[in-house]
């Protein structure tokens, strides 16, 4: 995880290293100038900056393998019509 320094630099720790923590250990971190200045909100973030996903729709051919597909795996196919059932 990241944390930040109360001189506003920020270090990479375990949780396990942040719940052992103290004042001290901080003063020590600042006093070596540990750390780095981060101006990039998504630094050491899941979001990838580089390269695209690409899906590969190949393995489809034609229509005739979307007609094989069973109905149990059409979504929302228990989804009931009501108007079936009023007496209008």
């Amino acid at each position: 995880m990241l944390y930040q320094l109360p001189n506003g630099k920020v270090i990479s720790i375990s949780i396990e290293e942040y719940l052992e923590l103290t004042d001290l250990d901080e003063q020590y971190l600042m006093s070596i100038d540990f750390g780095e200045h981060v101006t990039d909100p998504f630094y050491a973030s899941a979001v990838e900056k580089k390269g695209t996903k690409v899906y590969d729709f190949d393995h489809v051919t034609g229509d005739e393998e979307l007609d094989n597909i069973a109905d149990d795996s059409v979504p929302f196919d228990d989804i009931i019509d009501l108007s079936e059932n009023l007496d209008v």
